[in-house]
């Protein structure tokens, strides 16, 4: 049986010798890994269930969503940490490393054909040298560390073929960004996808984490690059021993195959609020920003560097425009140091921070203001998520022209002299009140509940629970925050009743890999969530902790409207509109999910 990449290396981590698309198997995990942020909750479940690590030397903490510890209760998170590693033997690259992805990468700890599962929502970026990386709430990494293993449904493969030449001025981040534009935010939604194509066999690693980094915002469970020559070099380098080549297998079937002429890209941005949302640079008016920030795990590597000061030499940053720049890693940063770039950078007039996430998490370099406009490398604008203001994505060399010339243009566009302001801008700010609401425990296999129908894709897990909550850990404190960042629900957690069930559009929950995401509508008592599809980690992590989640195809049968009151029997997929008298079948709960569901949870 011919397989693809994804079907060939879980397979080689089951008990089967092959595998297919639906099947849901146990995999053995190689490297286990939680973040200071989700970390905390790691250790309380690990600890409340009285269950001991399997295998302490595939077991680490990395650090790096608040490397500084300059938020307290990221410092107290970190200890907690810090303390259960040294009674259990377990290594922390802590707040002086850099971003944890990269470490696995960089300490031979992920390389081809190896499995690791992390609570960083971008762990397949481990695509980028072959190895299949998932983000997981902290539920199932808890399982994962007592475990060694956790389970995985097999997802379809997609094939994507890139032809054509690639033009001098595309960089991978305007790969990816035009790869965005073609498939949006779900159409690959839950695949797996393989790259191939002559330039993407000339593709560095570097650029090969760039665009591996941003198959979350399209909604794949991972981008896959097959390693070349010297990538396998690399990762044998680092791992200390000859790596095997584990690639998919001729002929392998995929459900999908396309081919994408790639001299036809151009350079592209990410407008605010969604990075699927995508423009060419020269088509859009010369929009003044107020800041720019380079790096994260998408754009903070070393060519990245190389690229801004190449840029930056001998010049300045526009007046009343603040530059930001992190390193991904430490070695990275210290290699920068080295090159003589840091020197270049802070001549340029740019804030240069240790390695981390950086504006991707809460309290650190790269958060924006209410009412201000960043051009970031960056791999999600979602609103709020990176600030306040608002947020555009793009490529590094848009990034450092644009922060040269004081609004967004590419680097063969820079202005002799920049755009400076002439007025100062205004903004306000809104401070929301919420209410404490009784976590209710609901396991029926029937519910009845009112519906409130959110006519909305992708929404994402910053606009269900934004990342400033992130540091609570008991359940009840959670709902009083439901959809505070989704316009036009902020009041959601003072009007919804326990009970009631929500209907969304497609891809809900893309995003991060937060379990509050999921915990909120459990504390807030609502009985079901209705989708026409979930965002892969969301979906985890909503049947792990008995959150009753289900997905349709239309609802037009039974002509939904706010306030209905809905029937639903998760046993048998039957949904009725009561108001109406219209009856439909839906996706009934699998088995698996059934069983978790009445246990009260995956433990």
């Amino acid at each position: 049986m011919n397989q693809t990449l994804i079907e060939k290396i879980l397979a080689r981590h089951s008990k089967y010798d092959f595998v297919k698309p639906g099947d849901i198997i146990d995999i053995e995990i190689d490297t286990r890994v939680a973040r200071d942020f989700g970390g905390a909750n790691v250790v309380k479940h690990i600890t409340e269930k009285g269950l001991s690590i399997e295998n302490p030397a595939k077991t680490f903490f990395t650090f790096d969503t608040n490397p500084t510890g300059s938020d307290q209760k990221y410092a107290v998170n970190q200890h907690i940490c810090r303390q259960f590693a040294r009674n259990h033997g377990i290594k922390v690259y802590d707040i002086d490393n850099g971003i944890g992805t990269h470490t696995l990468i960089n300490e031979g700890l992920a390389y081809s054909g190896t499995t690791a599962v992390t609570t960083d929502s971008h762990a397949n970026i481990l695509g980028a040298v072959g190895a299949f990386g998932q983000g997981m709430g902290d539920v199932d990494i808890a399982v994962a560390w007592a475990k060694g293993s956790v389970w995985f449904k097999v997802p379809e493969s997609v094939k994507l073929e890139l032809v054509g030449n690639r033009p001098q001025n595309i960089s991978a981040k305007d790969i990816v960004l035009n790869l965005l534009a073609i498939f949006g935010a779900n159409q690959l939604l839950g695949y797996s996808v393989e790259i191939y194509g002559t330039e993407v066999d000339k593709l560095t690693m570097d650029e090969r984490i760039t665009i591996s980094s941003m198959g979350t915002e399209m909604g794949a469970i991972i981008l896959f690059f097959t390693p070349n020559s010297e990538i396998l070099e690399f990762s044998s380098k680092k791992a200390g021993k000859i790596i095997e080549l584990v690639k998919a297998d001729e002929n392998a079937h995929y459900a999908f195959t396309y081919q994408i002429d790639i001299s036809t890209f151009k350079p592209r941005v990410s407008l605010p609020g969604a990075p699927h949302h995508t423009n060419v640079i020269n088509q859009i008016a010369k929009i003044k920003i107020d800041s720019a920030f380079l790096g994260s795990c998408t754009n903070g590597r070393m060519e990245d560097l190389r690229i801004a000061a190449q840029l930056l030499k001998n010049r300045k940053v526009a007046p009343g425009v603040v530059l930001k720049i992190v390193p991904a890693t430490d070695e990275i940063w210290k290699e920068a140091l080295n090159e003589g770039l840091i020197d270049i950078f802070k001549n340029a007039g740019a804030l240069v921070s240790n390695a981390g996430c950086a504006g991707c998490a809460a309290g650190q370099v790269g958060q924006n203001g209410a009412g201000e406009i960043t051009v970031s490398s960056g791999n999600r604008n979602f609103p709020g998520k990176q600030g306040k203001g608002e947020v555009y994505l793009a490529s590094p060399q848009t990034v450092i022209a644009s922060s040269i010339a004081g609004y967004i243009t590419t680097a063969d566009a820079i202005p002799d002299f920049p755009m400076e302001f002439e007025h100062p801008d205004t903004f306000s700010d809104s401070h929301l009140n919420a209410k404490n609401t009784k976590n209710l425990q609901f396991k029926p296999t029937k519910v009845e509940g009112r519906v409130w129908f959110i006519k909305q894709s992708n929404i994402d897990t910053d606009m269900i629970f934004h990342n400033r909550y992130l540091a609570i850990t008991k359940m009840e404190e959670m709902g009083q925050y439901t959809f505070d960042n989704l316009e036009g629900y902020e009041d959601f957690s003072k009007k919804v009743k326990p009970g009631d069930i929500l209907v969304v559009e497609k891809n809900f929950g893309s995003g991060s890999s937060r379990q509050q995401a999921v915990d909120c509508f459990l504390a807030l008592g609502v009985s079901l969530i209705l989708a026409q599809s979930f965002g892969a980690i969301y979906e985890r992590n909503a049947i792990n902790a008995a959150m009753p989640i289900m997905t349709y195809d239309t609802m037009e049968n039974i002509a939904i409207e706010d306030g209905d009151l809905l029937s639903v029997n998760f046993e048998t997929g039957e949904l009725i509109n009561l108001n109406k008298n219209k009856i439909m079948h839906i996706q009934p709960f699998y088995d698996v999910q059934m069983e978790i569901y009445q246990q009260g949870g995956l433990f």
